[in-house]
């Protein structure tokens, strides 16, 4: 059974499903505020978890997927929240800051303050979608002071397995009708013998095979 965190912002569901339905491993998940604290504490095998963390260290295996879009919370009542999907860091330079960096709880109570219309709060934008309420509008956040996040998978080197390897293809696109592991490399002779067989309908020798008389 592979036990996997999610960090809360992260969508893995539709990975969930190619895992159940292309492999015979089990798979038990659970939504994670730090998905990486929970695999140090052994709570889970495998994280699926937000960068940079300053926490991860060469005891663990990093497999980057894909960057987030900065964001920008601001207040549904704001100026902001009309002019569209994205503003200019320059548009809001001047507002209270509520959240610039911290936990995820720290940034709940940031989105409060946000949603009483009083400033705004920086954080990736798919983490401002899932966290926001009503009163709360996420926005795309260009040309901003954001460090680039990124989603990564990572696990300890120690507990490296199939089931982890295969949810981590998977993660990465493989599909079903690939293989982790890649078909070894044919030398020269070996390409000419066998497209000699293929024209003569025989069979290709193998390395150090000889034909019968």
């Amino acid at each position: 059974m592979l036990t996997l965190a999610f960090v809360t912002g992260t969508e893995p569901t539709k990975w969930f499903r190619r895992f159940q339905r292309s492999t015979t491993h089990g798979l038990s998940s659970f939504d994670s505020d730090d998905a990486f604290q929970d695999l140090v504490d052994k709570r889970c095998d495998l994280a699926l978890t937000r960068l940079p963390d300053a926490r991860i260290t060469e005891e663990f295996h990093v497999v980057r997927l894909y960057d987030e879009e900065p964001g920008v919370a601001v207040p549904k009542e704001s100026v902001y929240a009309e002019v569209g999907e994205a503003v200019e860091m320059h548009d809001v330079v001047d507002e209270h800051v509520n959240f610039d960096g911290g936990t995820i709880a720290d940034l709940r109570a940031a989105l409060q303050v946000v949603a009483a219309n009083v400033g705004v709060a920086f954080a990736p934008k798919p983490l401002l979608k899932v966290l926001s309420k009503k009163q709360v509008v996420p926005l795309t956040l260009k040309n901003g002071p954001q460090e680039q996040t990124t989603i990564a998978l990572v696990w300890r080197k120690t507990d490296d397995d199939d089931a982890i390897q295969d949810f981590v293809g998977i993660a990465k696109g493989r599909t079903a009708n690939s293989s982790r592991v890649a078909a070894p490399k044919r030398n020269a002779k070996e390409k000419r013998l066998a497209k000699e067989a293929r024209r003569g309908g025989k069979q290709p020798l193998k390395r150090g095979q000889r034909r019968g008389r």
